[in-house]
């Protein structure tokens, strides 16, 4: 109903958002500019930010950037595993049969890295998201996993995504060894207060709309109550939209923004 009544060709804030329409903000294209060195060096990348920042969206950017005929992406979503299990992930993402025991998956995945990038000058780029949740036991075999030539080669790319807390973790004395194995780390944040108007107008736009309809204080309580979070961002403005369409306003303003907001906050 609210497309119809706003004159919308589609949803302009879903959930899967086409990666060619992806807003790059400043500090999308920091991050990605990291993660494009640590194609070049190889190596271990962290990627941290707070919940709905787009972490995983930057991710699913820079595996569509990459040549097939040289990298192969391998994507872990669920880090709530045992090791055994992360071996099983990994071992079977990478093509592998996995088998039975720990040391002997443990040399299939060597085996497969060093295949890939000796025999088909390909580098594999296993990416684990929601990292905050990897065991410590899991975290301690990955530098073992990624280690050839008594730590003298990188073949493979290790990118650990996760929420902020997973920093602290990491920092623990345990965690030394792998901590000094990462070459590119980067912090994502919200976007800016601009950054936030020119989003909403630009997913508008390619919705099909050319009107304005979200006024300058909607936009501004857009910004502040979502502290430039994306997934915020999009739920406060789709919600706005679809609000505004029941009472047949053709303009958006603060005051139904708060309301809308009111309505998605669902904390004590």
């Amino acid at each position: 109903m609210f497309k119809a009544f706003y004159g919308l060709t589609a949803d302009p804030f879903p959930k899967n958002q086409e990666v060619k329409h992806y807003f790059k903000s400043k500090n999308f294209k920091e991050a990605l500019s990291r993660l494009n060195f640590l194609k070049k060096t190889k190596g271990f990348g962290l990627l941290t930010g707070e919940p709905g920042v787009g972490k995983s969206f930057l991710l699913k950017y820079f595996v569509t950037s990459l040549n097939s005929n040289l990298f192969k992406s391998v994507y872990i979503p669920i880090s709530t595993l045992t090791v055994m299990d992360f071996y099983r992930a990994l071992a079977d993402s990478l093509g592998i049969q996995p088998a039975h025991k720990k040391i002997e998956m443990f040399k299939q995945i060597q085996e497969s890295i060093y295949t890939y990038h000796h025999s088909k000058n390909i580098t594999p780029i296993i990416i684990v998201d929601e990292a905050q949740f990897l065991k410590n036991s899991i975290l301690d075999d990955l530098r073992l996993i990624f280690n050839f030539e008594m730590d003298s080669r990188d073949y493979a790319i290790l990118i650990l995504s996760g929420q902020i807390p997973f920093i602290t973790q990491l920092n623990r004395q345990t965690h030394e060894a792998l901590r000094q194995r990462i070459v590119v780390n980067y912090c994502i944040k919200g976007l800016t207060r601009e950054e936030t108007k020119e989003y909403i107008l630009s997913r508008l736009e390619i919705a099909g709309c050319h009107e304005p309809i979200f006024t300058e204080n909607a936009f501004e309580l857009l910004f502040s109550s979502t502290n430039g979070c994306l997934r915020r961002i999009n739920a406060l403005a789709r919600m706005s939209l679809i609000e505004g369409a029941n009472q047949k306003l053709k303009s958006i303003d603060n005051d139904l923004v708060f309301q809308v907001q009111n309505e998605l906050d669902i904390s004590d």
